[in-house]
């Protein structure tokens, strides 16, 4: 293809290799926090509510997607309990999820193609659904009731059992 629509095909000299290393985690961290750090949707987020010390944070979120992606362990945090911090200050919405997306995978694809850099993108997608559906109280297998009707039902077991 001619890269003219979105169904362009990139080959591994336009688009790098495939994320192999700690190291190729945070290339691709930093190279998401340029975008975002100064985006005119999230970049506020970033800069004024939370104060990212970039410097320490790097280290951690490059530990998050070596863990991920390379298997490596070495991540221990929980990362909800800061974004619910955020969402205390500033209500995340869908369209800041939406950036958030769009920016990690324009940095995922100006630098890396591959099965882990597709998989980098199909976690931060996954990722970003679990804590906007936790942030907004949709959590999977809970039933809606009517107002005033008790507590919701979660549903366990394959079959769903209540």
């Amino acid at each position: 293809m001619h890269g003219d629509g979105p169904a362009t095909v990139r080959t591994v000299t336009e688009a790098g290799r495939d994320i192999e290393t700690r190291e190729d985690c945070e290339q691709l961290v930093r190279a998401f926090y340029a975008r975002a750090l100064s985006d005119p949707v999230i970049g506020f987020i970033f800069t004024d509510v939370a104060r990212l010390d970039l410097e320490a944070h790097v280290p951690v979120i490059a530990s998050f997607w070596a863990t991920i992606l390379l298997g490596a362990r070495s991540y221990g945090g929980g990362a909800f309990a800061a974004h619910a911090a955020l969402d205390a200050k500033v209500r995340l919405r869908p369209g800041h999820f939406a950036r958030w997306l769009a920016l990690w995978r324009e940095s995922v694809d100006a630098q890396f193609c591959g099965p882990r850099a597709e998989e980098a993108k199909a976690h931060a997608e996954r990722v970003a659904r679990a804590f906007e559906d936790r942030l907004r109280g949709r959590v999977t297998g809970e039933v809606a009731l009517p107002a005033g009707v008790g507590l919701p039902v979660t549903l366990h077991g394959p079959g769903g059992e209540r």
